[in-house]
């Protein structure tokens, strides 16, 4: 266990962007210390941030349990916001905030893969209620504001996956219904929360307008990995936490600008990009690919990377010449169905995959309760059968 423990650690680690010298942009940040002088943080809004905590939640490395300081919300109230004001006015980080322990998620495919697990950091829940406090005090004005590009539907208020969808293939429909094809290039990224790099992600907080000493602060706050108690700790050099309550907001700033000079339909869910455009003649064609193109670039200079092997294409609409599209030197491979936040889409856009696979589903569901439950009574019965469905 231990073994297969410190290679999954060691994978991790190999996944990180190389750290570059950003020497210039530190020496500004810290220039600009007396701009901390402002913030103020009162044991009312720390007490109110504690009594809010899901206690179902998991400690971190502190072994802080959320249980405990919501229900000692009252005392630790005063402290804590003590604590808060003088780490947000410094910008300097507890290290019990700034460790985490990994815990590998399967994902799918082959277990024997390490690629096919993602690691879900545990960190110091004082730490999060700090980063929620940064959220709601700084970062959410990004928001009220604009400064959000509208095409990013993931950890975003009022946006799902479903309005995602909705908006993207309700374009796409009316593009088919008048006639024309489409060609839809789904785009992955390669370890994506793992690759952003902080110096740029700290530079496009800087642009954004974001006040000088929380972007002191986010680039103090940076984590260290742990697999287990017994294996030696590993310096992050990029990465944004998953599971983190900043990581999802940081990741959504960080690809904020990706579809800067993007014709094309572009449309995000966190780091799960599509992009679609009306290919009905040579020239639509050739836009498409410089958008691809225009893609490439960006995941260059802000060094990250596309999985190539795993972006397809869908080719839509009837008499489609079924373009050969690449991302870099690499030509991509089309595809009859792909899998869209979740959904079978084939293409003709039609469901029939997708409620297929969701029947499979209930039928072995109801089939384990079959097999499992002696009882034949309409009150065992009910429940079980009906609790999936709702």
């Amino acid at each position: 266990m231990r073994e297969q423990a410190q290679m999954l650690n060691d994978y991790f680690a190999s996944v990180f962007s190389p750290k570059q010298d950003g020497g210039y942009l530190n020496r500004r940040l810290d220039e600009a210390g007396d701009l901390g002088t402002q913030i103020r943080v009162t044991p009312l809004e720390v007490k109110g941030l504690l009594r809010a905590l899901d206690i179902t939640k998991a400690p971190g490395p502190d072994g802080l349990h959320p249980r405990v300081l919501r229900e000692l919300a009252g005392v630790l109230s005063c402290p804590l916001a003590s604590i808060f004001e003088t780490s947000w006015r410094t910008g300097e980080v507890p290290e019990d905030w700034r460790v985490a322990s990994v815990v590998p998620i399967f994902k799918k495919g082959s277990r024997r893969d390490m690629g096919n697990y993602r690691p879900v950091s545990h960190t110091s829940i004082v730490g999060k209620t700090m980063e929620r406090l940064i959220i709601e005090r700084d970062l959410v004005m990004l928001d009220r504001e604009g400064r959000l590009t509208a095409t990013q539907y993931g950890f975003h208020k009022n946006r799902s996956c479903q309005t995602n969808l909705v908006e993207f293939y309700d374009k796409v429909s009316r593009w088919l219904d008048r006639g024309d094809t489409v060609n839809e290039v789904c785009l992955d990224f390669s370890k994506a929360f793992d690759k952003v790099p902080h110096d740029i992600l700290v530079e496009k907080l800087r642009s954004s307008g974001i006040h000088q000493s929380t972007v002191r602060w986010i680039r103090a706050w940076q984590k260290v990995t742990i697999s287990g108690e017994s294996l030696g700790w590993r310096p992050v050099t990029s990465r944004v936490p998953q599971a983190s309550v900043l990581g999802p907001i940081l990741f959504n700033l960080f690809i904020n600008d990706m579809e800067e000079g993007v014709n094309s339909l572009l449309i995000k869910f966190a780091d799960d990009t599509k992009t679609g455009a009306v290919a009905t003649t040579e020239e639509q064609v050739l836009q498409i690919q410089k958008d691809l193109d225009r893609l490439w670039k960006w995941a260059g200079d802000n060094r990250m990377a596309f999985n190539v092997d795993k972006c397809k294409v869908l080719h839509l609409g009837h008499r489609n010449g079924c373009h050969k599209y690449r991302i870099g030197d690499k030509w991509l491979e089309s595809s009859t169905c792909e899998r869209d936040l979740g959904v079978l889409v084939d293409c003709r856009l039609n469901v029939s995959q997708q409620c297929d696979a969701v029947v499979k589903r209930a039928n072995a569901t109801l089939g384990c309760i079959a097999r499992s439950v002696a009882s034949r009574s309409r009150e065992v019965l009910l429940p079980l059968y009906t609790t999936p469905v709702a």
